[in-house]
């Protein structure tokens, strides 16, 4: 099977969340570029380095059999030719639960070359209670 070409990112982002919330291991992983640099740490975990650990995270929560509904907001997005960051909140829902958890912060991170654009990185952590205030004393300027 040959891998499809995401010529937008929003294309690939579109692919790594429908892959997420069908549980699909095959498709989410036609979205990872097949560096052996990418990283993801999903909520509460370690880092993970390497595609072989990045694919038997994905094969592990996906055996689980939970079905996860995952709607991004508030996307903050910093971008050149050949590489795109996506800072998102995500709000995610567990199919046949009643119960809303606490949102998550994530980062994509999304570089684009022959075939198209790859997810090099993604990085999801719980975000505080209110993920939109402002942190008291915080910077306005990020570097």
């Amino acid at each position: 099977m040959s891998k499809p070409i995401y010529t937008s990112v929003a294309e690939a982002e579109a692919a790594f969340y429908d892959a997420l919330a069908r549980s699909d291991l095959d498709a989410m992983m036609t979205v990872w570029s097949e560096d052996d640099e990418v990283v993801c740490v999903h909520p509460d975990t370690p880092r993970l380095v390497g595609l072989a650990a990045v694919r038997e995270s994905w094969r592990q929560l996906f055996a689980g059999g939970t079905r996860l509904q995952v709607r991004t907001s508030h996307h903050v997005v910093c971008q050149n030719m050949l590489l795109t960051i996506h800072n998102v909140i995500e709000h995610v829902t567990v199919e046949g639960e009643d119960r809303l958890p606490p949102p998550m912060i994530a980062t994509n991170v999304y570089t684009r070359g022959a075939l198209g654009w790859r997810l090099v990185m993604h990085h999801a952590s719980p975000a505080p209670e209110n993920p939109h205030a402002p942190a008291h004393g915080a910077p306005h300027v990020m570097h």
